[in-house]
């Protein structure tokens, strides 16, 4: 199944939008941690809670943005659309809510899945 052109031109618009606000937003997190001042141990931390915050947020920005990064290379590469994982096509209602798609959503859900399951820890014997 080949996606219809118009499609792949609002998606890329869709994608390139994405990728300027999560390099903006990246830039704004990083900015604000190179703001702060090194706190002596000994005096402990009263800012420690917000900068693990601001660095998870850091976390999530970089994803996104390689999530973006990869849907463009497989438009670039003339393989967006297809799944990466069972290589079936994605539903292209799927790629206009989530243009950074790059598995179809069974593979999605099974990768989530296993995901879950590997942070599970084993049920306790007694």
């Amino acid at each position: 199944m080949t996606l219809p052109e118009e499609l792949i031109a609002r998606v890329k618009e869709k994608l390139e939008a994405q990728r300027r606000e999560a390099e903006a937003e990246l830039r704004r997190l990083q900015e604000f941690m190179q703001g702060e001042v090194d706190v002596d141990a000994e005096e402990g931390d009263p800012d420690l809670f917000e900068r693990e915050k601001v660095a998870a947020l850091i976390a999530a920005q970089e994803r996104r943005l390689e999530a973006v990064e990869r849907a463009l290379k497989a438009i670039e590469a003339g393989v967006y659309g297809i799944c990466e994982r069972c290589r079936q096509p994605i539903d292209p209602e799927r790629l206009e809510a989530r243009p950074e798609a790059v598995l179809c959503i069974a593979c999605q859900q099974e990768v989530e899945r296993l995901a879950r399951r590997n942070l599970t820890p084993p049920p306790t014997r007694w």
